[in-house]
């Protein structure tokens, strides 16, 4: 990669991070795989960056890089392994989480392709046709996927012990 090109891309770079590594957050559930997907996911980039640094919508192609990486690893089992040196000896004590962390750990009990539609759509703010644009994929199919997510969140959310925070009605 040439100088300008090198240049380009460090200032793109330097500006989508913040927002591909909190896609990646929503995605995974875990911020140090979170900023280890948004490297592999800028390293890519970099490496096709004279073919794709001139694209029009450059945040689109990268947030589907990310989602693809996320789902490879999802799909290998070898790396979900997290070894602990020390066991512990006694349960964690229960905390009251707030309701961000509630949301995430429901969240993450979405499966992976039903929870990268949902953050796309609704965290990422893209449309229907930009998410199955993202995601290489029909606009029937992103709909299914989130009449599916929504439904697998509900069920998360009444499992950790929220009502159907979907289905708030008002109070008289």
């Amino acid at each position: 990669m040439n100088g300008a090109h090198e240049e380009q891309f460090r200032g793109w770079a330097l500006s989508q991070r913040p927002g591909l590594r909190r896609t990646a957050f929503l995605l995974c559930g875990d911020w140090y795989l979170a900023d280890d997907l948004v490297q592999e996911a800028l390293v890519r980039i970099c490496d096709a960056w004279p073919r794709v640094g001139s694209a029009p919508d450059l945040t689109r192609y990268s947030r589907r890089v990310l989602v693809n990486l996320y789902l490879d690893h999802r799909r290998r089992p070898a790396r979900r392994e997290s070894p602990h040196a020390d066991l512990p000896d006694t349960e964690m004590p229960e905390h009251d989480p707030g309701t961000r962390e509630v949301l995430l750990q429901a969240l993450r009990r979405v499966p992976p392709g039903q929870r990268a539609v949902l953050v796309l759509r609704f965290f990422d703010d893209m449309s229907v046709e930009q998410t199955a644009d993202a995601l290489g994929t029909s606009a029937g199919n992103v709909k299914s996927q989130i009449s599916r997510g929504l439904g697998a969140l509900r069920g998360a959310l009444a499992d950790v012990g929220l009502t159907d925070a979907f289905d708030l009605q008002e109070q008289p």
